[in-house]
């Protein structure tokens, strides 16, 4: 017989049928005469509710199904008489595929505290709160593939492994078969990377950005969707070292075609999760976050504000909120900063436009002030920024003159100049990261929650 998921035990016609179930215990409770046991399969947040007569059960047979365990079981499905779910399986036959000592299972008590479960990285994916996120992140990462295949961009797979630094950052994971306890030296002392694997200094990457640009004025409009890594020393709730970034980037765009590719992307994510995640997104609405669904929806409801740096300075500065970091033309905004303008000033998010050329990466395009340049930040209520991109430089000339204004060694980039000495075109292109997406939709407060096995300072199980 052919195993039902119980995602798809509702179907009408299966009433009455004798049906297969496999999953594992979520609870057994019950009397003398009867027992419920919940069953989940992980293919959705309902559980399956199990009847279990025991007149045609012996003890010793039911004894090994406690939470944790796996279960085939084989019955007639009906129409529950219960509260709580719609249909029920009168169990015929029950075969336990492993058992969970109660004893040893870390998983038997509920209302586990969600550091708690980090520590149990391995087994929180069994509970109904990270089956819901994971659940949901993985029809975030579908629809993402498929608004942009629907829209014309091709898929482009970018290094992993990289001599480029795209942000300039220098917070980069290293990639070598150098021997640390024995390294090649130059005469003048450095390590001789002419001996390494690649011939080079290499890492890995911390954004596709520059090799998606190649791929941009070959294709005309691509997207990037992979892990990249930043060796940033920071252990905070909002960051990782593995994370998951797209980045789309289209030839023949200005920045106000990047503003509304963005608004549309993001908001096309979002609804796709309410209209194919509604049973888990109301479960971490129910557990987490009362006002998630509203917040969500709030996006759908209205345009983004468009705001220029220097507008929403000014709005802070007149604000009369005293914040932990000052306000000053020049700064780059603080997540304090960016949360007011969303939550307080606007309620909506705001794409904040052409901030100060020199707290921005060097290859973004310069406005005619020669201060600013076509920058844009995504900002949204809970996370801050949560895209940011720009219109790129596609002046040869301007784009040689910030480089080496910046001092930026460039003498293994001359593949990424290229583009501009040959056929250049206007771009741009943005970056989201997916865990913030993510951290978004599910009303999660730790980024570390919403990726399956975190990276972080000091944590690399698995």
């Amino acid at each position: 017989m052919e195993r039902i998921k119980i995602v798809d035990i509702n179907a009408p016609e299966l009433l009455g049928q004798t049906v297969s179930v496999m999953g594992w215990v979520r609870t057994r409770r019950g009397n003398k005469n009867v027992q419920f046991i919940a069953l989940n399969d992980g293919s959705t947040i309902n559980n399956l509710q199990v009847v279990v007569d025991l007149a045609k059960f012996d003890d010793e047979q039911l004894k090994p199904i406690t939470t944790g365990a796996s279960l085939h079981v084989t019955g007639t499905l009906v129409a529950s008489q219960g509260k709580g779910q719609s249909v029920e399986v009168q169990a015929d036959t029950i075969h336990v595929f492993g058992t969970a000592d109660p004893d040893e299972f870390p998983m038997q008590k509920k209302g586990h505290t969600l550091e708690f479960l980090r520590e149990k990285a391995h087994l929180r994916m069994r509970t109904n709160t990270f089956g819901a996120v994971f659940r949901i992140r993985h029809h975030l990462a579908f629809a993402i593939h498929k608004f942009f295949n629907d829209r014309g961009f091709f898929y482009l797979h970018t290094p992993l492994i990289t001599a480029s630094d795209a942000e300039g950052a220098g917070d980069m994971f290293q990639v070598t078969t150098l021997d640390p306890e024995d390294l090649p030296r130059t005469d003048d002392g450095h390590v001789d990377y002419s001996r390494d694997f690649f011939g080079k200094h290499t890492s890995l990457t911390v954004s596709g950005q520059l090799e998606g640009e190649l791929g941009a004025t070959a294709l005309g409009a691509i997207y990037t969707f992979g892990p990249t890594f930043r060796a940033e020393n920071s252990n905070t709730p909002r960051h990782l070292a593995e994370f998951w970034m797209i980045e789309p980037e289209v030839a023949f765009f200005d920045i106000h075609d990047n503003m509304d590719l963005a608004e549309d992307f993001i908001k096309y994510c979002v609804r796709y999760a309410l209209e194919h995640c509604h049973d888990d997104i109301e479960f971490l609405n129910k557990m987490y976050d009362n006002t998630l669904i509203e917040r969500l929806q709030g996006v759908l409801q209205q345009p983004f504000v468009r705001l220029a740096y220097t507008e929403g300075i000014e709005i802070l500065k007149t604000s009369g909120r005293k914040f932990e970091f000052p306000v000053e033309w020049g700064v780059d905004l603080q997540s304090e900063h960016e949360r007011y303008l969303v939550e307080e000033h606007f309620g909506r998010p705001v794409i904040l436009t052409d901030y100060p050329r020199d707290i921005k990466a060097f290859y973004m395009k310069q406005n005619e002030d020669g201060k600013t340049v076509r920058a844009m930040d995504v900002l949204f209520p809970q996370i801050g920024e949560i895209i940011g991109g720009s219109e790129r430089e596609e002046n040869y000339d301007k784009l040689m003159s910030e480089i080496e204004r910046r001092h930026i060694p460039m003498k293994d980039m001359w593949w990424y100049l290229d583009t501009r000495k040959f056929g250049t075109v206007p771009h741009s292109g943005f970056g989201l990261g997916f865990e913030r997406l993510v951290l978004f939709v599910t009303g999660m407060s730790n980024i570390r929650d919403v990726i399956p096995f975190p990276r972080t300072p000091g944590n690399a199980e698995f």
